[in-house]
């Protein structure tokens, strides 16, 4: 037994972290098999001799009797500011072992306090406009270090954006950073390590800041949405050998100049000029006589540490093919092609002469005739300008403060003919960890798996996006909600979920509204609506399944306490959104096809789905008066929903799919009508020619609806169906990420609305949960949350041959792998150390069925076996298994 992948606060060794009670992680791995932990202890120093001494001085919990191994409380001495903190745990597990880690693992405190802060923001005079732009300021600052440096941090921080240098060294590999947030409310802080860069002697830092999210675009109504130029709050901080301190802080004795950064924009773009560059200008020897003394601001914001991960460049892509000449007059132009519909800039290699300027367009689709596809950018130009300095060997590029979102860009005005490595895709998004897989034996399918995930790379920058190319690149919470599912399997979103949701509680009203966007930018009102704002409870519910997280659940009941009792008092009789309500009834099943669901059905659904969960968040934490007052809720409305929409024929009054998917999914019908309910979603989905009709609200549960209504064969239908609307049918028109629209583009209409037709939109992604839960068989509800007691079912279907999913839990990898061989199913199946599982197989009986071809009551490692409702079920200790079965 081994201990790895110890993580404080979800993150490895991390630096400037503001909770004083982190919570400590980590994952045991055994190759054999039933291994579970009985007992831990934690030990927490503050220097690595006192860890491995016999008193580590910060905390020693003693051997704790408990199979916990995900996010224990740090309970030992009160943290101060700066501090480090080391640490290791010591596992005993249920077959005698005992195994410590190796105790070089660490965390760093930021700054616990607002007077911690010694800084000042500072910035240039220069203003830009509603819709005019402002060059990118460049900061400096020199600084004189009489004696060796043991240790560096900068703290940093910036309204809008900010790229830090200290001796013409890069700070850092974050990008787009501190990232988004409602700056009224909080900003986010980086600590970095720049010990290295410190020199004896003369020092400088530098800075450049972009208007970002601050005061750029942000959508469509212009520029300045929180403030009139961006502003930098950095805080150097030398610990010299002789043990005394340093500190240079950013203040009055900046200076600043304006540079070959002329605008940048994160939905316009970026020009540059390379030949305004300051060569060596974020040096100690450089001389700044001539710039300007930069102006001290006094915003007033909470200053918080960044726990969610960062934006950062993950991957380079080449184009796939030459680039393709469209004209040569006046301007030449070419459109490269980089195969894949992705998220960030690209870098450029060129040569030529001094003040030869270069357009580079950024598109997600070409029109029939060739040409880059720009009218569903709405007012984002997605446009980048490079000026040539006239370098002889050669010139590259790339931009700071911008993001597209692309498959084809357009490049006008190279001064030669360019070749396929004129260009670089560069590939930005937050760096959440991939943790899962998926593919099977239809191809169209995998690359639907494949166009999932480059959706939410492409959508989760620093917040999940509903697009990333037009002029609407928000963190809708309806979008965010249906996909919560899908994401958590696809990648590690614990944190980047967390942070979401302090956005949304940020943008809570008084009332308890939940705005249909965080950030909230204010562009729409303070009620997002049914499915739209119970976000608020939907997402921090399935973390805590995915995760085991309950500090999302905690840290958010009270507000989500006041948003459900806000609900529930603007209802009228128990129903939401009611013909007549005076406020906002909701944006509808959004793009569902030629069928309405009405406001008041999704509202009131949503009333009862919110309230059900928030009686299970409320157990959870162990509420017990909340969740029996949020459970009469749910029984309330759910009377009031029968009572309302439920004919006495026990039928639906409101005949769309979207109605029935809700009302079965959410258990708001009484039992006998269950079965007729779901026969006449069949029945519609039949007659529209096994085509669904559902929008954003309905399409991410009309799968499991069918599953478990017994028609497994009408899922596997509409999943394998190409025609449109369905998912396949971007995928056979070369779709590369998930379309807005199921009609996006058709070869009878071609385009469809310009004004809302984003070609990377994850909402109808959501289907990736059912992949990996019902044709793999990963469930996304596990018996235990955090997967301590997984759930394996897979459900074969539509004539697949195989399946394979992997999830690295937070537990360690999950892997269930079939395949259909003639007569034979065979299944592989991994689970974690400190994990147990059920099994259910879909095909034999427990007397075909065998484990590495010996009966399966003679293989190590089955806790219980046993037949029942026609199913094998097999109770699995931990370990990898290969199972064998007849299918008759």
């Amino acid at each position: 037994m081994t201990i790895h992948k110890l993580r404080c606060e979800d993150a490895c060794n991390p630096l400037g972290i503001d909770s004083t009670n982190p919570r400590l992680s980590w994952q045991i791995h055994s190759e054999s098999r039933g291994v579970a932990q009985i007992g831990y202890q934690i030990q927490v120093a503050s220097s690595p001799e006192l860890l491995s001494g016999p008193t580590p001085d910060l905390w020693n919990s003693g051997r704790v009797d408990s199979s916990d191994s995900v996010s224990i409380p740090y309970e030992g001495s009160p943290l101060t500011s700066r501090q480090r903190a080391f640490w290791r745990v010591s596992v005993w597990d249920n077959q005698g072992n005992l195994s410590v880690s190796a105790g070089q693992d660490f965390w760093e405190m930021g700054l616990l306090a607002q007077t911690d802060w010694e800084a000042q923001w500072i910035g240039g005079q220069t203003l830009g406009g509603s819709r005019t732009t402002a060059p990118a300021p460049f900061l400096r600052r020199t600084f004189c270090v009489p004696q060796a440096v043991s240790k560096a941090r900068i703290y940093v921080t910036a309204l809008g954006l900010y790229d830090l240098s200290i001796n013409g060294i890069s700070v850092g590999d974050q990008v787009l950073a501190p990232g988004w947030t409602d700056y009224r409310k909080r900003v986010r802080y980086q600590v970095y390590d720049v010990t290295s860069a410190i020199q004896v002697g003369e020092n400088a830092m530098g800075a450049i800041l972009g208007d970002g999210w601050y005061c750029g675009n942000v959508e469509w109504r212009g520029r300045n949405l929180y403030g009139d130029r961006p502003l930098l709050l950095a805080q150097l901080e030398l610990t010299l050998d002789d043990g005394s301190v340093q500190r240079i802080v950013s203040d009055a004795a900046w200076r600043y100049a304006f540079g070959p950064i002329i605008e940048s924009d994160l939905l316009m773009g970026e020009s540059y000029d390379a030949r305004r560059e300051f060569e060596g200008w974020s040096q100690g020897a450089f001389d700044d006589s001539k710039w300007m003394g930069v102006e001290v601001d006094r915003p007033t914001t909470n200053l918080v540490a960044q726990m969610s991960p960062p934006i950062r460049v993950t991957q380079e892509i080449l184009p796939i093919a030459d680039p393709v000449e469209r004209s040569k007059w006046p301007l030449p132009e070419f459109i490269f092609d980089m195969g894949q519909n992705m998220v960030g800039w690209v870098r450029l290699k060129v040569n030529g002469p001094a003040g030869t300027t270069i357009r580079l367009r950024f598109a997600e689709v070409l029109k029939p005739d060739g040409g880059v596809y720009l009218d569903n950018l709405r007012s984002a130009k997605q446009t980048d300008y490079y000026t040539l300095r006239g370098d002889k060997n050669g010139e590259v590029w790339e931009p700071k403060f911008t993001f597209h979102g692309f498959r084809y860009v357009e490049v006008e005005g190279f001064p030669s003919k360019p070749t396929r490595d004129s260009i670089t895709g560069i590939v930005v998004h937050s760096d959440v960890e991939e943790t899962g897989t998926f593919e099977c034996s239809d191809p169209l399918v995998t690359q639907l798996q494949k166009n999932i995930q480059w959706g939410q790379r492409g959508n989760f920058v620093d917040v999940p996006t509903d697009c990333p190319q037009r002029d609407e690149r928000l963190g809708w919470t309806g979008d965010a909600q249906v996909f919560v599912r899908t994401a958590a399997f696809n990648r590690d979103v614990s944190t980047f979920f967390e942070k979401y949701e302090t956005d949304l509680s940020d943008a809570q009203s008084e009332k308890g509204e939940i705005p249909p966007i965080a950030p909230n930018t204010n562009v729409v009102g303070p009620d997002g609506g049914p499915a739209w704002a119970d976000a608020f409870v939907i997402c921090p519910w399935t973390i805590y399944q995915m995760y085991g997280n309950t500090k999302i659940l905690r840290d958010h009941f009270e507000g989500m306490k006041r948003f459900v009792d806000w609900m529930e008092s603007t209802a009228k009789d128990g129903i939401r959104c009611y013909e007549g309500y005076e406020g906002f009834r909701g944006f509808g099943d959004w793009l569902s096809t030629n069928a309405d669901t009405p406001n008041e059905v999704l509202g009131t659904a949503f009333l009862a789905y919110s309230a059900h969960l928030l009686s299970k968040i409320a157990t959870v934490l162990g509420h017990s008066p909340d969740a029996e007052h949020y459970m009469q809720l749910f029984k309330t409305t759910r009377s009031a929903f029968q009572q309302n929409f439920l004919a006495p024929a026990g039928r639906l009054v409101s005949q769309s799919q979207t109605t029935a998917v809700l009302a079965l999914h959410f258990d708001l019908l009484p039992e006998e009508s269950r079965a007729k309910v779901a026969q006449a979603l069949v029945d519609d989905i039949g007659g529209r020619g096994m085509h669904l009709s559902t929008g954003f609200v309905g399409t991410p549960y009309i799968n499991h609806v069918l599953t478990k209504a017994g028609r497994l064969d009408i899922a596997y239908n509409l999943l394998l169906q190409k025609s449109w609307p369905s998912w396949l049918y971007p995928v056979t028109q070369g779709a590369t990420t998930i379309w807005e629209r199921w009609d996006g583009w058709t070869h009878d209409k071609g385009f469809q609305d310009v004004g809302m037709n984003s070609f990377n939109h994850y909402a109808y992604g959501a289907i990736g949960e059912w992949l990996y839960g019902t044709v793999a068989g990963i469930c996304l509800e596990p018996i235990e949350a955090g997967f301590g007691h997984v759930r394996l079912e897979p459900m074969p279907g539509g004539g697949l041959t195989s399946a394979r999913a992997s999830y690295d839990s937070v537990r360690g990898p999950i892997v269930s792998d079939w395949q259909i061989d003639g007569n034979e199913f065979r299944w592989n199946v991994t689970i974690p150390a400190n994990a147990i599982a059920t099994a259910i197989f879909p095909f034999g009986s427990l007397a075909t069925t065998t484990e590495d071809g010996c009966p399966v009551s003679e293989a190590g490692g089955v806790i219980a076996a046993a037949d029942s409702f026609g199913k094998t079920h097999l109770n699995l200790g931990s370990g990898t298994y290969s199972f064998s079965t007849s299918i008759f």
